[in-house]
Parts: structure tokens; C-alpha cells; sequence
């Protein structure tokens, strides 16, 4: 399953997508289904089999007339369109109870995220171990960064000290920034920022049960 060579103009919506498929296509393999057409398979995932088709064309020929979805193929190809075979050195910034909950869950290896590093500020905190690692001073952030060549940085303080940890992690020489704060952050447009609150889909769900 060759996919297409070159920068790839994807819509926005077909992006939003495509962690639903990674997910599917996991949970398949690991079923040890080898097969499924393309409306067995869209049907698993609630959309129709031209939304599917229409998606996967956006990266290259995928299934066979008549045969369908080899799913170990098109796992692999899921995996190399979202970029999740490479692994991608991480900190993460804020020991409290929401990164300690994204510490512990297991998934971000899998999908590449291999977390080296945790820090705080909060002297309660600093030098308690959590799955394997020690907390350090976030004084020792930016050395830290520099030192082990840290890509990823994950934010999971206080909203106030979100966008000093940010500048930290950017002068640090990190590519991309996942921010669970709930205050959004900026940095130089080199820099990928993906700010995520998870009160919002809370908020969403209310909002949908209001106006049912």
C-alpha cells in the first residue's frame, strides 16, 4: 500500500479523523481480524464506506475491488500517515493530578510518545517517583531539554504558569507542545502547539443534553 510522495494538501475534517481510524484499525489487529470490506469496516466505525474510501484516497490506493482492507496493511499505513512509528522524546511539566493520570496511561508509547522527564515546581512534589520516574526541579528544565534532544513538550500546569513553562520548552529547542492548561499558549510558528482542554467536551455533552 504505497502512499503518496510529496507535501499533501488534507482537509481539516479528514485530519480530525484520522486518530478514529489509528484507533479502529489498533483494536482490529489486535482482534486478529485480517480482512473487512470497506462498508464492513466503516459500518464498525459509523460512517459511510464513501466517507472512508474518500478519506483514505487523500494518502493513496488502499483495498482491492472485491477483496476489501487487508487491516494489517492499513494499520501500518495509519501508523506512517500520523507518523506514530517513530518515537518522539517528551517531557512533561506539572506532577499534579492530571499529569500524573497521563503519566500512568500506557497508550502514549504505543502511539510514540516515550515520556523521559517530569517536572514541577511545587517542592512537595519534586523528587517523588511516578511509574519509573523521578520528578525534578523545573529549574532544571531548559538544561534538561537541550541535554537529551526532548522534542514534545506536555503542559499540565496551572493555567497562570502555562505560557512561562511553554517559553522554557521553546527556547529549549522542543518541535511541538501539547498543552492540557486551560489557557492557551503561543510560540514561534516552527513550533507545533496543540492546546486541548478536556472540559470541553464535558461542556459539549451539557450543551447537547439542554437542547434535547
Amino acid at each position: 500500500m504505497p502512499l503518496r510522495s510529496g507535501p499533501l494538501i488534507v482537509p481539516a475534517a479528514v485530519m480530525k479523523r484520522l486518530p478514529m481510524y489509528y484507533r479502529y484499525l489498533h483494536a482490529l489487529v489486535e482482534e486478529g481480524v485480517e480482512r473487512l470490506s470497506s462498508q464492513e469496516l466503516s459500518g464498525r466505525m459509523g460512517i459511510s464506506s464513501s466517507q472512508l474510501r474518500q478519506d483514505l484516497n487523500c494518502f493513496g490506493e488502499f483495498g482491492q475491488q472485491g477483496y476489501g482492507y487487508r487491516i494489517a496493511d492499513l494499520y501500518q499505513a495509519m501508523c506512517q500517515i500520523l507518523g506514530v512509528e517513530k518515537r518522539y522524546k517528551a517531557v512533561l511539566v506539572g506532577v499534579g493530578n492530571l499529569g500524573k493520570a497521563l503519566i500512568n496511561y500506557e497508550g502514549f508509547r504505543r502511539r510514540g510518545l516515550v515520556v523521559i522527564g517530569l517536572f514541577d515546581s511545587d517542592e512537595n512534589i519534586i523528587g517523588q517517583e511516578i511509574n519509573g520516574l523521578t520528578v525534578n526541579n523545573i529549574r532544571k528544565l531548559g538544561e534538561f531539554i537541550k541535554q537529551e534532544q526532548v522534542e514534545v513538550g506536555v503542559i499540565t500546569t496551572p493555567a497562570k504558569a502555562a505560557q512561562e513553562v511553554a517559553d522554557i520548552l521553546a527556547a529549549g529547542g522542543v518541535k511541538g507542545i501539547w498543552n492540557f492548561a486551560p489557557q492557551p499558549i503561543t510560540a514561534s510558528p516552527e513550533i507545533i502547539v496543540e492546546n486541548t482542554h478536556i472540559g470541553d467536551g464535558l461542556l459539549n455533552l451539557f450543551y447537547k443534553l439542554k437542547e434535547k
